[in-house]
């Protein structure tokens, strides 16, 4: 009757098993590490970078517990882990002297960082601690707004340069483009030309609303957006603000970053782990936009320290050169709707690109005019510029080409990588920038899980003292409970918070009181002058149908926080839900296996060790 068959032990020991396993790299805790990655663009970390790493800090007598490489969407990164923070800063200053000839132009970013102590073993079964959030870890906190007037503006220049290009297209003649601030408006001599451009225009730029506003005997053509384009623009600008700061951050290998939008016109990043704020703030700021430009046909590239030609601009072109170019844009990087890597026809490695439709008209009439001659991309951040590309114009080509003359496989990927993420589509300012100390998160987590500790110890005491040795199975199934919900956490990679904790409290109150109410069954059965053994039997039994409705409602509740809440709110959701799965295998599964397990051996048993048993009195 209270017997399990093997299978169900079998379950039991390897949910025991995996859980204890990836429960495990969460007692480890972090080591102080520097990580190096690549601060530009045609600057790549390799292994190469690895062994000159290794050999500066050979050299310089300074000890580390591992040096690691990671390529993570062809980003390479090198982490370095140390025993204390002292010699951690050493590293970091020495590295950064080492790598980086010139200070105010540095090729790598060396920063400060964090790594778990996590063994070799455990990390070849991909068993990993779980990520803590910003209020644990600590880290930087920063609320971006996004400059909405400077995103429509960006979008009025691109159509000014556009339009003018259909009228001429067209043989259509107009006094000039006026750009307004969410508008343009065309000057033309004649109310003839004037009405044939709107007809024109309405057909091929259908977002802006197109007038003709005589003015004596200069009509003009006013162009307005209309509302719901005028907020497209402004949605498509945050959602790809928050794309190309998702690929930033991956510079400072956050684990668990949270980069999300908050309202119509701003963002929130959240950087947990981060100690160089300075750094994480340079690169969360940027003012990052992607270029293409005619190259100088004569000479394309000059060694370090040459005089340019007159009237042309210079930018730095790898380590050592620098590229020449013309003044005058032919595209920005928010035209680039799609860039993959491929082959050419020769079977070499290349990026084919994809313009949206104005600036492919643009191209078609820059490259028919200059084919046989060098064009290049370039990247601007903080004012300077750094050549990703040179290549030759082969042909006339319109909203689809190849660039073509990447070294490998991987260079071709890695460039089409940095035009998808293209430009900032709007500029951004940080409003609000909060900082919470390693110390402060230190002590959370102390508080935390002291909490959790103190309320896990006074729950197994009143149980144990209250259930007798039923209460003992019972504190065994909680600790069961935390553990495989640490477990699936961790495997999950699910951000731990301080709502993550306290959710795991309420986890062990639900987890025992289904305990509470198995063990009141088996005792109400015993009042009622059932044999032990029948009691056991039918007390889980009835228990179960009163226990799982109780869960069901439970975990709708905080599937309603999970679907419709945020930030906070969706961390303890995440956890509460765990919680609440994990609770209903070791206080049922788990604890009727214990039971059977103690006494499904005994034929007969007088009585059960669960307290005392009030019987009604006889009258």
């Amino acid at each position: 009757m209270n017997r399990y068959p093997l299978w169900k032990y079998l379950v039991i020991a390897a949910a025991l098993l995996i859980g204890g396993l990836y429960s495990l790299p969460n007692f480890y805790g972090e080591a102080p590490a520097v990580q190096v990655s690549s601060a530009k663009p045609t600057i790549k970390v390799d292994l190469a970078t690895q062994s000159r790493v290794e050999k500066i800090l050979t050299e310089a007598q300074i000890d580390n517990t591992g040096v690691f490489f990671e390529n993570a969407g062809n980003v390479g990164s090198i982490k370095i882990r140390f025993n204390n923070t002292d010699i951690q800063l050493r590293a970091r200053d020495l590295l950064q002297q080492k790598l980086n000839v010139d200070q105010n132009d540095p090729n790598f970013t060396v920063a400060l960082n964090l790594l778990s102590n996590t063994p070799d073993w455990l990390h070849a079964i991909n068993a990993l601690p779980m990520p803590l959030g910003l209020d644990l870890r600590g880290g930087v906190y920063f609320l971006l707004q996004v400059d909405m007037k400077g995103a429509v503006q960006k979008k009025v220049t691109s159509l000014a340069t556009d339009i003018r290009s259909q009228l001429r297209e067209k043989n259509i003649r107009h006094q000039g483009i006026d750009r307004n601030t969410d508008s343009i408006t065309i000057n033309f001599g004649s109310t003839d030309e004037a009405e044939a451009a709107r007809t024109l225009l309405m057909i091929s730029e259908p977002n802006l609303i197109w007038q003709v506003k005589p003015t004596g005997l200069s009509p003009k053509l006013a162009g307005e957006f209309k509302p719901t384009a005028l907020q497209e623009i402004k949605d498509t600008a945050v959602k790809q603000n928050i794309i190309t700061l998702n690929k930033r951050v991956n510079e400072l290998a956050v684990k668990e970053p949270v980069i999300q939008q908050q309202g119509a016109e701003r963002i929130v990043v959240q950087l947990p782990g981060v100690q160089d704020t300075a750094r994480a703030k340079d690169i969360i700021g940027r003012t990052a936009t992607l270029e293409s430009r005619l190259a100088d046909p004569l000479v394309s590239t000059i060694a370090l320290g040459e005089i340019p030609p007159p009237g042309m601009d210079t930018f730095r072109f790898g380590e050592n050169r620098l590229g020449v170019f013309k003044k005058s844009v032919i595209f920005s990087g928010d035209s680039i709707t799609d860039a993959t890597a491929g082959f050419d026809q020769n079977q070499r490695p290349a990026v084919n690109i994809a313009l949206d439709a104005s600036s492919g008209r643009v191209m078609q009439q820059i490259t028919r005019e200059n084919i046989g001659k060098p064009m290049g991309m370039i990247l601007f951040e903080k004012g300077k510029g750094e050549v990703l590309t040179i290549a030759t114009i082969q042909g006339e080509f319109g909203s689809k080409f190849q660039i073509t003359g990447q070294p490998t496989t991987a260079s071709a990927n890695d460039l089409a990588l940095l035009l998808r993420a293209g430009s900032l589509a709007a500029p951004m300012e940080i409003i609000e920038e909060r900082t919470i100390g390693p110390s402060l998160g230190a002590e959370n987590i102390e508080k935390g899980f002291k909490s959790l500790l103190i309320g896990f110890t006074a729950i197994a005491i009143f149980m144990m003292a209250y259930y007798l040795l039923f209460g003992t199975f019972s504190v065994v199934a909680l600790a069961v409970n935390l553990v495989l919900l640490i477990s699936v956490l961790s495997m999950l990679q699910a951000t731990l918070t301080l709502p993550g904790i306290a959710a795991m409290a309420l986890a062990l109150g639900m987890a025992i009181d289904s305990n509470v109410l198995i063990n009141e069954r088996i005792r109400e059965e015993l009042r009622n002058g059932a044999a032990p053994q029948t009691a056991i039997a039918v007390g889980f039994d009835k228990a179960w149908a009163t226990i799982l409705d109780s869960n069901v409602t439970t975990l709708i509740a905080g599937l309603a926080l999970l679907a419709f809440g945020s930030g906070p709110i969706k961390g303890f959701a995440v956890v509460h839900c765990l919680g609440i799965l994990t609770s209903m295998f070791s206080a049922v599964f788990f604890s009727r296996g214990l039971v059977n397990l103690w006494y499904g051996r005994h034929k007969k048993i007088q009585k059960l060790a669960i307290g005392q048993v009030w019987r009604p009195q006889e009258k």
